[in-house]
């Protein structure tokens, strides 16, 4: 099994990819390449799988690639796009200062 025993699941993510997608990263061509190399990935992630697990997965910042077992030789093939901004603030964790109010009608306490 190689990755272009998917052929037909990369062209239409290729499709996709260049009608609706968004990237200021990828350009279609390296698109393709990433699309591929995580192919080729979740394909060494399947066939090392262990006993009990069916997937093979393969990720990257704006792809996921999962083989997952089917009832046919061939498993089936997912290709997602993640949502990504490059724009996105890493917002800092900030600390938090413990408030006292006072439980019920007792404002001795």
């Amino acid at each position: 099994m190689t990755a272009e025993t998917f052929r037909k699941e990369i062209n239409e993510a290729l499709r996709q990819y260049e009608r609706y997608i968004v990237c200021l990263d990828k350009t279609p061509d390296e698109f393709e390449t990433s699309l591929v190399s995580l192919l080729s990935k979740a394909i060494k992630a399947y066939e090392n799988r262990g006993p009990n697990l069916r997937h093979g997965i393969a990720l990257d910042k704006h792809i996921t690639v999962i083989l997952s077992q089917a009832d046919s030789p061939r498993p089936l093939c997912g290709i997602y796009f993640n949502l990504h901004t490059p724009y996105q603030k890493q917002v800092a964790a900030k600390s938090t200062k413990a408030a006292r109010a006072p439980i019920g009608d007792n404002e001795d306490a």
